[in-house]
């Protein structure tokens, strides 16, 4: 489910049939935070029902020390519902 799959070449690819007006990051670099990051999401996703997921995407990055994982899930909400 991402605008990314198969992508590993660093380039940005875009989906025309994947509408967002709205984007929330969840990322962690510590482990036990890292272990928690899908009920962080799945929670926030219960509190903004009315918000429509139309992607997730996942990444990874790390350096010497760290290990950051992120998960960005794009959203549209009904600005007409406000």
């Amino acid at each position: 489910m991402s605008a990314n799959v198969g992508n590993q070449s660093g380039q940005l690819t875009l989906r025309r049939d994947v509408k967002f007006n709205g984007v929330k990051v969840f990322s962690a670099t510590m482990v036990a935070d890292r272990e928690q990051l899908g009920e962080k999401v799945s929670d926030w996703m219960a509190r903004n029902s009315h918000y429509k997921v139309t992607d997730i995407v996942v990444t990874q990055s790390s350096d010497e020390a760290f290990h950051c994982i992120a998960l960005t899930v794009f959203y549209f909400e009904d600005v007409a519902r406000r």
